[in-house]
């Protein structure tokens, strides 16, 4: 079936815009088809697997019924395992952070049952829970059911096989019979159909089939990262395999500015497509990536579709996407016309489960690798350069150099000791731009890749934009922050930062001066003031900042 967007769902303000900072653009098939149902106050027993957006699913039209208002449990979620319990719980705050009083308490076994009591006597509006959890807190009456309307069984199939069918069962007696019970399982056995039988009115049944997945010549592969080194990551990755064109895909539009505005900074050949541009930007950005005029296109799903070009090397997932239909989408935009591609996903946190689930769902191994080191770039640049060397070899271009060299040969300095020189100062040049972009300045704006002899990867040198550091300019302010070169920071952390911190486009960053202590950054003046209040004492590569104007410059 064809996916909705949120705002055909008839959904409150204060749902979609929680939906849209969590970076779903449009509903999933399972999430299309049970909103409207569940909205209507239907039973219902939907058939998906995990990974689909069940959560979201019965969430929403959880949140959009329970009122704040009533002080009693309106809706209970029963989960099989603790985990899944914690990640429910989580994803329904984040969709209820703009509906003010809500409170969402997660119970499960392993954690000490007082404080779930203590949670629970400041009035619970949704509880979710393991069943077994779920009937001690019945049974010492720290949860009433009297007031529940909605009652959601999710991976019921599971629950069942655990063992589950007596609890269960009992839970469902002690509500009232007037409600809504909504069952979600990924199979359909005899013991499952029973139960529906007996505790549901005319359920609705809704299935989503899933799609094959396809990308036989595609290597998946995964880094475990904290959040704050997948650009680093995505950097290391891109100079170590070194694709011709590549995506990377991120879960909200905010995040593809922000990766975008960062990968420029680091001097890639960088730009962004996302559903706040209009067709024409669309059309002239994606224009540019079919030319190979720019050789990484940072991406939403949503705005990826229709994306069709063969010479995709590589996709990134800087994000795990929030279902497993969107991976799969992802990585099969490589590895086409029969050539091989690789697809890499950056890891961090709680991300870890949707990757088990996406693995169970394509029965494929991802593997794990290490973030690449600064070794391993380095050797990559040393075999790229000794070929280059062969090459102006062969075709004879450096007979000019040779007397010049034959000048400081004698009996202290050999050739090769020449040759090893030169080729350390040269490697020397092209690592410290590499490592640390320690640029003197940086004047913003897009920096096109490097093709003149240097590294494959970035553009080179003291200065990006050519800049001199101590100049301003017409509408700008300078701000001191108190972290410099000693701690390796660099120009894409500020932009990152800033942007990242304000949800302002990384563009507007002007100049960047690194000293060793300290940097500067100009900012535009009218927003001084939300950039200062948004960095101080915040983290830049893990260093706590101070931020103010500067004075006298």
């Amino acid at each position: 079936m064809d996916k909705l967007k949120f705002t055909e769902l008839n959904l409150s303000q204060d749902i979609l815009k929680a939906v849209t900072d969590m970076g779903f653009e449009e509903a999933t098939p399972i999430q299309s088809l049970a909103i409207p149902k569940m909205m209507e106050g239907r039973d219902l027993i939907g058939q998906a697997q995990t990974g689909t957006g069940k959560t979201a699913a019965f969430g929403i039209p959880i949140l959009e019924k329970v009122s704040a208002k009533i002080r009693a449990t309106q809706a209970l979620i029963m989960c099989p395992t603790r985990e899944l319990a914690i990640q429910v719980a989580e994803e329904l705050k984040q969709l209820s952070k703009y509906k003010r009083g809500l409170n969402i308490v997660p119970v499960y076994g392993g954690q000490p049952i007082v404080r779930q009591m203590s949670a629970l006597s400041r009035g619970a509006h949704i509880v979710i829970g393991t069943p077994g959890r779920v009937i001690d807190h019945i049974e010492r009456k720290t949860i009433a059911l009297r007031d529940t309307t909605t009652v959601v069984l999710d991976e019921a199939d599971e629950m069942l096989d655990m063992g589950f069918r007596d609890d269960i069962e009992k839970i469902l007696k002690s509500l009232p019979e007037e409600r809504q019970t909504v069952f979600f399982s990924a199979t359909m056995p005899k013991e499952f159909l029973a139960l529906t039988k007996r505790y549901q009115v005319h359920p609705e049944n809704i299935k989503v089939v899933h799609e094959k997945l396809t990308v036989p010549l595609t290597e998946q592969l995964y880094c475990e990262v904290r959040d704050n080194q997948k650009m680093d990551a995505l950097s290391r990755c891109l100079d170590m395999y070194d694709p011709k064109l590549a995506l990377v895909f991120c879960n909200t539009k905010r995040k593809v500015d922000e990766v975008s505005s960062n990968l420029q900074a680091r001097g890639y050949s960088a730009d962004a497509i996302h559903g706040d541009m209009n067709q024409s930007q669309r059309d002239r950005v994606m224009a540019k990536f079919r030319a190979c005029r720019i050789e990484i296109l940072v991406a939403t799903d949503v705005a990826a579709r229709g994306i069709d070009v063969d010479d995709v090397d590589a996709v990134f997932n800087y994000d795990i996407p929030q279902d497993i239909e969107a991976y799969v989408h992802r990585i099969g935009r490589t590895g086409r016309a029969g050539r091989t591609g690789r697809a890499f996903s950056f890891v961090s946190g709680r991300d870890i489960y949707k990757l088990r689930d996406i693995q169970r769902y394509t029965k494929v191994n991802v593997k794990r690798i290490p973030i690449p080191s600064m070794a391993d770039v380095e050797n990559i640049r040393i075999s790229s350069f000794m070929e280059k060397i062969k090459e102006n070899i062969k075709k004879n271009s450096s007979e000019k150099y040779v007397s010049k060299i034959e000048s400081l040969i004698n009996e202290d300095i050999t050739s090769i000791d020449v040759a090893a020189a030169l080729f350390e100062m040269m490697l020397h040049n092209q690592g410290a731009a590499q490592e640390n972009i320690e640029t003197e300045s940086y004047s913003g704006g897009h920096n096109e890749r490097s093709h003149d002899g240097g590294s494959n990867r970035r553009q080179k040198g003291k200065s990006f934009g050519g800049g001199n550091g101590g100049s301003r300019e017409h509408g700008m302010t300078r701000l001191f922050i108190s972290i410099g070169k000693s701690k390796k920071v660099r120009p894409g952390d500020f932009v990152g930062a800033i942007a990242g911190e304000t949800g302002l486009d990384g563009n507007i960053v002007g100049s960047i001066d690194i000293l060793d202590k300290y940097s500067f950054v100009e900012v535009p003046t009218e927003h001084v003031d939300a950039v200062i209040n948004a960095l101080n004492n915040s983290n830049i590569k893990g260093n706590r900042v101070t931020v103010e104007i500067a004075q006298g410059k």
